[in-house]
């Protein structure tokens, strides 16, 4: 299911490399796997998606890479920070995106982290990734922009 402007809840984390690095073409939401220590040092905002990315395993959609610090009251029930950790999607939807990924060169790229309700939800990415010259071009746009809007604040304040 393509996320057409669903309301997301609290954001947690986003993963701003993944818009310098990659083209988002389509936006989808699923559910993760966690458990409870996890969910409290998310909670707590202590997890990283600079590195992760999506992969698909026997029929099955995992993020790897995503590290969630372990919980400091956990102790014993504390998982490894950077273990693959499972999405929930529906069948149809993890094949058609398997399907997209092996055909025609696509990545599978967690954006950001979010509370919806209770659950924990990623916001996936359907990438295709950026050449130099294109980080360049977004770049070059960015700072434009920035020009342009503090000139037209400088503009209002001269008024």
């Amino acid at each position: 299911m393509a996320d057409k402007g669903k309301g997301q809840g609290k954001i947690i984390a986003q993963n701003k490399k993944a818009w310098h690095e990659y083209f988002v073409d389509e936006r989808y939401e699923a559910g993760i796997a966690l458990f409870g220590t996890e969910v409290k040092s998310i909670r707590a905002g202590q997890v990283n998606l600079k590195d992760s990315y999506c992969s698909l395993k026997n029929g099955e959609l995992f993020v790897l890479g995503m590290h969630v610090s372990p919980y400091e009251k956990g102790n014993i029930f504390n998982r490894e920070p950077l273990r693959d950790r499972k999405l929930l999607m529906h069948k149809r939807e993890i094949m058609k995106l398997g399907g997209l990924v092996a055909q025609k060169g696509y990545t599978l790229v967690p954006l950001s982290l979010y509370f919806s309700g209770k659950n924990v939800k990623v916001e996936l990415g359907l990438c295709r990734g950026k050449k130099l010259y294109d980080k360049r071009a977004t770049e070059a746009k960015k700072e434009a922009d920035r020009e342009m809007d503090r000139r037209m604040k400088d503009r209002s304040h001269d008024d």
